[in-house]
């Protein structure tokens, strides 16, 4: 069964803009020094008005215990919560936010690791780059943006980085492109990569990085994937104490659960924050979702999104 997650009410101590019309926020416990431990690519949900949660990656050095850091870039096409922090937080504000999450974590290694970010995907990268700067491990940060004065934490990461270890890619400075087939074209021995950033990005990241090895490409996506739009079909969800409940075609196996009493938690409600993750049993699930490992899929699902053919075993 779903177990309520920590939700604390953190003020903002510094609220900056920064190019791209990016907010960067800290956010402290108005009583407690120091905050639940985070590592690198970990995020939090940001609880806003009208029972509306957004997920945001920690950015700050994760050595440091007193404070949270997010970047929120304002999406004017987007469902309203990044302008809402846009047109709404200050300092002194409180907001409420989980303790962190990780589906974006570092593995452990010793080989060289690729970094790259695409616009604001630098976020969950920045604080990778910073714990492996820190345990003086090989690494490369490569950040593709459209142009220097659109840059968000730019200063933050020519300030805190080693500069040997970091290449700024802008679109309208032709000496500084880098084709990102030719950067994922030979991969070192035991090398990583790890990449995040909008969908255009994603897609061209993705194909570079088909010859690599099977787990050691990772990335994180703050859009759900697309599918070939085939017509769900109803399905069957068997619960741990063997109740059954019935799936439609033209409803979400969290819809239905929720219907059924399962106090399922959810957030993103389309496949890319992880919130709903629950055990898998038995069954022939059908994976929609951009946070499971093909090694996780084999025994978590995602209900918000995924689906299943016939009977499926859910551990609730």
């Amino acid at each position: 069964m779903a177990s309520p997650r920590i939700i604390m009410k953190l003020t903002v101590t510094a609220a900056r803009k920064e190019p791209g019309d990016v907010l960067v926020i800290d956010l402290k416990h108005p009583r407690k020094p120091v905050l639940p431990a985070f590592e690198a690519g970990s995020h939090v949900d940001v609880h806003l008005p009208e029972g509306k949660v957004r997920q945001y990656s920690l950015c700050g050095d994760p050595t440091e215990l007193g404070r949270y850091t997010i970047a929120v870039k304002r999406e004017n096409d987007g469902r309203g919560g990044s302008a809402w922090i846009h047109e709404t937080i200050a300092v002194g504000s409180t907001l409420p936010v989980s303790a962190p999450r990780n589906h974006f974590a570092l593995k452990p290694g010793e080989g060289p690791t690729l970094l790259l970010a695409g616009g604001i995907g630098i976020t969950p990268i920045l604080a990778m780059a910073r714990a492996l700067a820190r345990q003086a491990k090989p690494f490369e940060l490569h950040y593709f943006t459209r142009g220097r004065a659109l840059t968000p934490l730019l200063e933050v990461i020519e300030d805190d980085l080693p500069g040997g270890n970091v290449r700024i890619h802008f679109d309208d400075e032709p000496q500084t492109r880098q084709n990102i087939a030719a950067l994922l074209a030979n991969r070192s021995d035991d090398a990583q990569t790890y990449y995040c950033g909008p969908p255009g990005f994603m897609a061209v990241v993705g194909r570079a990085a088909q010859h690599w090895p099977e787990g050691t490409v990772h990335f994180e996506t703050f859009q759900p994937p697309e599918f070939d739009g085939a017509p769900p079909e109803p399905f069957v969800i068997e619960l741990a104490e063997g109740r059954v409940v019935e799936v439609s075609a033209e409803t979400t196996a969290l819809a239905a659960l929720r219907a059924a009493g399962v106090p399922l938690m959810a957030s993103c409600e389309n496949g890319v924050c992880g919130t709903c993750e629950c055990a898998m049993l038995a069954g022939q699930p059908i994976h929609r979702d951009a946070v499971l490992s093909k090694e996780a899929r084999g025994h978590r699902f995602i209900p918000c999104v995924s689906r299943a053919t016939g009977v499926l075993k859910l551990d609730l």
